[in-house]
């Protein structure tokens, strides 16, 4: 067995491992939801082994490894162990390494219907780029999409909220112009409670959370698609690139 299978499958086996301690560890507890979040995270988990196998797509170690530690990561250190909230920039840090790897996926997507001798079109380094970041950053906004579906259905709290101290509106526009209204907040009191006092301001409900996880998505996004386009350009000669693009098996005796 080559020596990257054995480090993939001593990685995978390994957070494996520790999913499953952690579902047995809540369901001592009694925390059911978070044994169903553990479940997925296997599923997750079985997803590069698809890609692999069945689509005949070669991912590279490096991308995979990244993967399996980005589910871990996402999923039980982040939901189940509240690295969200107790760990500075944890959910800033995913969503930038979300839009940097979905820039590496849609290089490859593109890349490899542009080297396929099946089709006649050739596109260039820039194009590819280009589709690469749109598609991630699609990516990105329909996940934003299930986050605030599950907040609104499921009354979950994957959006983020942040404490603001004023209120910038036209709403408060006392003359009905469109002209902005810079209210300051120095009281606030809901349900007999001084948020004021307990939090330091109004809550705001996702909002900001939403716009600084696309704007960090942009940012990883950019990178790899700047990256991406000198791989392209150069023929797939780029060695850090190669590292995160998957790419077609090529399979000896196939047409």
């Amino acid at each position: 067995m080559e020596k990257r299978v054995k480090r993939r499958l001593t990685l995978r086996g390994f957070l494996s491992i520790l999913v499953v301690l952690t579902i047995i560890r809540q369901a001592l507890m009694g925390n059911y939801e978070n044994i169903f979040t553990c479940v997925l995270t296997l599923l997750l988990f079985c997803v590069p082994i698809f890609v692999d196998r069945r689509l005949g797509i070669d991912i590279p170690p490096v991308l995979e490894a990244i993967i399996y530690l980005f589910i871990f990561a996402a999923e039980i250190l982040g939901e189940i162990d509240s690295f969200y909230t107790r760990i500075p920039y944890w959910d800033t840090m995913l969503h930038t390494l979300n839009g940097f790897l979905m820039a590496a996926i849609g290089i490859a997507l593109v890349d490899i219907l542009n080297r396929s001798e099946k089709f006649s079109f050739h596109l260039s380094p820039l194009f590819v780029a280009v589709v690469a970041f749109c598609f991630s950053m699609t990516v990105g906004v329909l996940w934003e999409f299930f986050e605030c579906f599950m907040d609104l259905v499921f009354h979950t709290d994957m959006q983020k909220d942040f404490v603001i101290t004023q209120v910038n509106s036209v709403l408060l526009n006392p003359d009905g112009l469109n002209v902005v209204v810079h209210e300051p907040i120095h009281s606030l009191v809901v349900n007999g409670e001084d948020w004021m006092a307990k939090y330091g301001g109004y809550i705001d409900v996702g909002l900001l959370d939403t716009m600084k996880d696309l704007f960090v998505n942009f940012i990883g996004a950019v990178v790899f698609s700047v990256i991406g386009y000198f791989y392209v350009k150069n023929r797939g000669r780029g060695a850090f690139a190669r590292k995160f693009i998957p790419t077609l098996k090529r399979h000896s005796g196939r047409p």
